[in-house]
C-alpha cells in the first residue's frame, strides 16, 4: 500500500472513530439532560413538589437552560404561596371584610373545622418561612441571562392545595384566587383561554416582586407586635393564644346581632392604639431598604428588556407597540416615560439625595433613607401626627413634584393598579 493510500486510510479511520464517539455521547447521556421537563403540567395539576424536583434535577446537568430555570422559579414561587395558604388554613384564618384589608390574610383560605391554636411565635414563623421561600425563588432566577427567553404558561389553571389535604381541587385554581382577591369575574372558560408567553422582562419582573414581598415580610419581623397580637389576632383567626380569653367568646359577625359590630369597632380602635411596636431586629430594616433598591434596579432592567421586544406574543407586561394578554389593558408611551422617570426619582430618595416633603412644615423634609439605616420604635399614630418623623427631619432638596404629577396625568385613576402590576 502506497504511503498516500495509507495516510488516507488512517485519516478515514480517525474521522470514523470521532464520529462514533460523538454518536455514543449523544445516545448514552442521561435522558433528563436531553429533554427538559415542562413546568406547565406540574403547575396545572398541582404537583408542585414533584415539579420542583424534576426541574431542579434537570438543571443540575443543564444549569444554563434559562427556560427551565424560569419554570423552576415559577413553581417555587407558587409552592411558597401554597405553603403560606396552608399555614393560614392550619390556624383557621377567618374570612371577613377585615381580612380583605391585610395583605397576608386576604387570600381565599377555606374555613378549617379543626384549627390549631395560633401563637405569636407561630405567626412570626409563618412570616419567616415566606421570606425564606422568596429568597429561594430569587436564587433560582438571578442567573437568567437569555435575552430570547420564552415560556408559555396557562396561569389561570394553576392549582394550589389550599388546605394541605394532598389534593389540588378545581376550587383551588388560581383564577378563583384572582377573583377572590381582586373582585374580578373571571370564568373557567376565560382561564382556559388565558395564556401568557413569559419572557426575560417578565423573569426580571418576578424577581423584583420577590423583593417587594420580602420587604413586607422583613418589616413585620423587625418589630415586636405581640401586644397587638394578644388583643386583636382573634379578628383574623379562630383560635389564638391570648391572655384575654374573653375575646375568643365574643359574638360572631351576625347581621341580627349589633354587639358583634360594636365589639369589632372597639377592637379596631384598640388595634390602632396598639400599633406601637418596639424595634427588636434593626438589621432587618436595612434589609428592607436593600429590597426596595433591588426592586427599582430590576424594574429598570425589566423595562429595558420589554422595550427592546419586537414580537407580540401573549404579553404579560407589553411595551406600547404590543398588546397585553390581559383584555382591554393598554400601555402607552406616556405611561412608560413617567414610570421610568419615577424610578430615577425613587433612586434619589432611597440613596438619600432627595427627601420627602413634611406635611406639617413645608420648610422641613424627611430623610427617608435614615428611617431604615437609623430605625426606631414604630408608632402609627405618631407618624400620622408627625412627631415620629422628628429624628429624620432636615432642610434639604425634596423630590420633584412634577415627576409625580406626570404619573397621575399618564395613569389617571388607574395609577395604583398599574403600580401593583408594573412593580
Amino acid at each position: 500500500m502506497s504511503k498516500k493510500l495509507s495516510w488516507i486510510w488512517r485519516s478515514a479511520i480517525a474521522v470514523f472513530a470521532v464520529f462514533l464517539v460523538a454518536i455514543t455521547a449523544v445516545y448514552l447521556q442521561p435522558t433528563n439532560a436531553a429533554i427538559a421537563p415542562l413546568p406547565d403540567p406540574y403547575l396545572t395539576s398541582g404537583r408542585l413538589a414533584e415539579g420542583e424536583k424534576a426541574l431542579g434535577d434537570y438543571l443540575q446537568n443543564s444549569p444554563r437552560d434559562d427556560k427551565t430555570r424560569f419554570g423552576l422559579g415559577v413553581i417555587q414561587f407558587m409552592r411558597g404561596t401554597e405553603r403560606l395558604l396552608q399555614s393560614l388554613y392550619h390556624y383557621g384564618m377567618i374570612q371577613n371584610p377585615l381580612s380583605d384589608t391585610i395583605p397576608f390574610v386576604r387570600l381565599p383560605v377555606p374555613k378549617n373545622p379543626k384549627p390549631q391554636t395560633l401563637t405569636y411565635d407561630g405567626l412570626q414563623q409563618i412570616f419567616q418561612t415566606w421570606i425564606d421561600d422568596l429568597a429561594k425563588v430569587r436564587t433560582t432566577l438571578e442567573p437568567i441571562k437569555d435575552q430570547h427567553l420564552k415560556l408559555a404558561l396557562r396561569v389561570g389553571l394553576i392549582r394550589l392545595d389550599f388546605d394541605g389535604n394532598g389534593k389540588a381541587e378545581d376550587k383551588e385554581m388560581l383564577w378563583q384566587i384572582f377573583n377572590a382577591v381582586t373582585g374580578a369575574r373571571v370564568t373557567e372558560k376565560d382561564a382556559q383561554q388565558f395564556l401568557i408567553a413569559f419572557d426575560r422582562g417578565d423573569a426580571l419582573w418576578l424577581q423584583g416582586y420577590t423583593h417587594v414581598l420580602g420587604a413586607i415580610g422583613e418589616f413585620l419581623r423587625a418589630y415586636d407586635s405581640r401586644e397587638l397580637f394578644a388583643s386583636c389576632a382573634h379578628l383574623f383567626f379562630q383560635s389564638v393564644d391570648t391572655p384575654h380569653k374573653f375575646l375568643l367568646s365574643h359574638p360572631k359577625r351576625d347581621p341580627n346581632d349589633y354587639r358583634a359590630y360594636n365589639f369589632e369597632i372597639i377592637d379596631l380602635i384598640s388595634a390602632v392604639h396598639l400599633s406601637k411596636f418596639p424595634l427588636v431586629e434593626p438589621q432587618r430594616m436595612l434589609t428592607v431598604l436593600n429590597h426596595m433598591k433591588s426592586v427599582i434596579s430590576l424594574s429598570r432592567e425589566s423595562w429595558k428588556s420589554i422595550l427592546a421586544e419586537t414580537d407580540n406574543d401573549h404579553e404579560w407586561i407589553p411595551n406600547p407597540k404590543q398588546q397585553s394578554a390581559i383584555p382591554q389593558v393598554r400601555v402607552t408611551d406616556a405611561m412608560v416615560k413617567s414610570w421610568l422617570n419615577s424610578l430615577d426619582e425613587i433612586t434619589f430618595i432611597l440613596d438619600g439625595k432627595k427627601n420627602l416633603p413634611f406635611w406639617r412644615d413645608e420648610k422641613l423634609s424627611i430623610d427617608f433613607t435614615r428611617i431604615f439605616t437609623e430605625p426606631r420604635t414604630f408608632d402609627l399614630m405618631s407618624w400620622i401626627q408627625g412627631t415620629a418623623a422628628t429624628p429624620y427631619l432636615k432642610k434639604g432638596n425634596i423630590t420633584d413634584p412634577a415627576v409625580w404629577d406626570e404619573m397621575f396625568s399618564a395613569f389617571g385613576s388607574n395609577l395604583f393598579g398599574f403600580v401593583i402590576w408594573f412593580n
